[in-house]
């Protein structure tokens, strides 16, 4: 099987961007993350921890999900670290990683940048968001679609940046034909899971997948509106 992926990231309408992203087709490695607004240095946070996870992917020989989420805690503890530095005190951030080696897709997330599988075309999985929405969503005590708009929908329970470091993994089986979509929460609030996946059916390539869901995006961000990132990712057969 061989991969190919499109990365985007955008400001939308801040002053500046707190998202950091990296991807890899070659490594089969792609990692994004959403420096939290409201606290100091959300773009160094997500761009250290970015940096910490993909390069600790790309350095290890295997990865299974318990390898994944120690490099996770690793860039947890780096982010403690530069917190002792003088503006730095409350950095946060929330992170999202994949890694696709052969025929098994591992990856972790913690706080509510999300991870979309996809397989034969249908939606296959996707993170539960570590926040006070999606955990009344669990609860029953609101609908899903009302997780895109719910009032505590930005208080996040677990990030990086704060003890306990509690992010999850999981792992899967992988075909040719496969896709996958990381992006963070100033993407997925105005793009909704069946477009995602209509978009996906149209497109032949990573971009067009990703064109047409930003194109969905664009329409119905107001003014104001959160930076917003993703990486698209197409597993193929070789040849």
């Amino acid at each position: 099987m061989q991969l190919s992926a499109y990365a985007y990231t955008n400001r939308g309408g801040r002053d500046h961007n707190e998202d950091s992203l990296r991807a890899s087709a070659e490594q089969g490695i792609f990692v994004l993350a959403d420096g939290l607004g409201g606290h100091r240095c959300g773009e160094v946070a997500s761009q250290a921890a970015v940096d910490a996870i993909f390069t600790g992917m790309a350095q290890a020989e295997a990865l299974a999900e318990a390898s994944l989420l120690d490099l996770f805690r690793s860039a947890n503890e780096e982010l403690l670290r530069r917190q002792a530095q003088p503006g730095q005190e409350e950095m946060r951030t929330t992170a999202v990683a994949l890694k696709l080696a052969g025929s098994t897709a591992v990856w972790a997330h913690i706080g509510d940048s999300r991870l979309y599988r996809f397989s034969n075309g249908e939606l296959a999985g996707v993170t539960a968001d570590h926040s006070v929405t999606y955990r009344k969503f669990l609860g029953g005590e609101i609908s899903y679609m009302d997780v895109y708009h719910d009032d505590d929908r930005s208080r996040l329970l677990r990030v990086l940046g704060k003890e306990p470091c509690r992010p999850e993994a999981g792992q899967a089986a992988v075909s040719p034909g496969d896709a996958f979509l990381l992006c963070s929460d100033g993407f997925w609030e105005f793009v909704y899971n069946e477009e995602i996946q209509a978009d996906l059916c149209r497109a032949r390539t990573p971009e067009e997948w990703a064109e047409g869901m930003l194109l969905r995006h664009i329409r119905r961000t107001p003014p104001g509106s959160d930076n917003f990132s993703l990486i698209t990712v197409f597993v193929e057969a070789c040849g």
